[in-house]
């Protein structure tokens, strides 16, 4: 029975290296061209609009104000439905992450809700209409706003019944084994620690080809076929032991947009 007028912002950003085609031979940049077969000649997207096949062949357009007249609450709306504990929702259900936000009007109710989830350690099951898709999502405290989480639906994951894993057997003395080693690695997740690493290789291709300098060499080291497990596991535990006094994280290696605002309910 309340409702919070919020702005919905993306939470996350890409920054990978990205390419486009070019003509091999001249360099030229290819162009993706949409192309009218009955009147031979590529059409400007003030032109484009979309269409739903209802028979073959045959289509009848839909446009962004049929789409306003969808019959369902969560065009405008974060419709919460139940509140779960987090540690209840498997992360292979995410998807993308947003950031809501109250407007002017909305600060306390959202500022209520947003401890009321924080005190309690739950979070809100909801839906909401993006992208032509009613989305399932899940809305929790995070920094001083929400983070809304859309999911996926049951239906879209996959099942793992046809994927083969030979039922291989462990001994106890080998679990404990990959216990130590588990354990000699734990640490607290900071998510600032970790780097993509391939991007960064990337571009010192890119600049190796700009300057015309040579191509940096591709690590060639690779893991050794494991003849004995449990040796295997001995060694990585004892690579992976504190020293005394030592602090800071344990090492691996022996084991080896801003986008723009939009206006929603919550």
């Amino acid at each position: 029975m309340v409702s919070i007028p919020v702005q919905l912002y993306t939470a996350t950003q890409s920054h990978d290296v990205h390419f486009h085609l070019l003509h091999r031979g001249c360099g030229a940049r290819l162009k993706n061209v949409r192309w009218c077969p009955r009147h031979e000649k590529a059409i400007p997207w003030d032109d484009v609009e979309r269409g739903f096949e209802y028979a073959k062949g045959k289509y009848v357009a839909i446009s962004e104000d049929d789409l306003e007249h969808l019959p369902v609450k969560t065009v405008h709306t974060v419709e919460i439905s139940d509140f779960v504990k987090l540690e209840e929702v498997d992360p292979i259900y995410y998807d993308k992450a947003y950031y809501l936000a109250p407007e002017e009007t909305g600060t306390k109710a959202f500022a209520l809700l947003r401890q009321a989830l924080q005190q309690t350690g739950r979070a809100a099951v909801a839906k909401v209409a993006i992208r032509d898709k009613e989305n399932l999502c899940l809305v929790r405290p995070y920094a001083d706003v929400l983070s809304m989480e859309t999911m996926f639906y049951a239906n879209e994951i996959r099942s793992t019944e046809d994927i083969a894993t030979d039922g291989a057997k462990v001994s106890p003395k080998e679990l404990q084994m990959a216990v130590s080693l588990v354990e000699n690695l734990s640490d607290r997740f900071d998510a600032e620690r970790y780097e993509d690493e391939y991007q960064a290789a990337l571009k010192k291709v890119i600049n190796a080809k700009l300057e015309g300098a040579p191509l940096p060499e591709a690590p060639t080291e690779k893991g050794g076929k494991v003849v004995d497990l449990m040796e295997a596991l001995r060694a990585s535990v004892e690579a992976t032991k504190k020293k005394p006094g030592a602090t800071g994280r344990k090492s691996a290696s022996a084991a080896r947009h801003a986008a723009p605002r939009r206006r929603k309910s919550a």
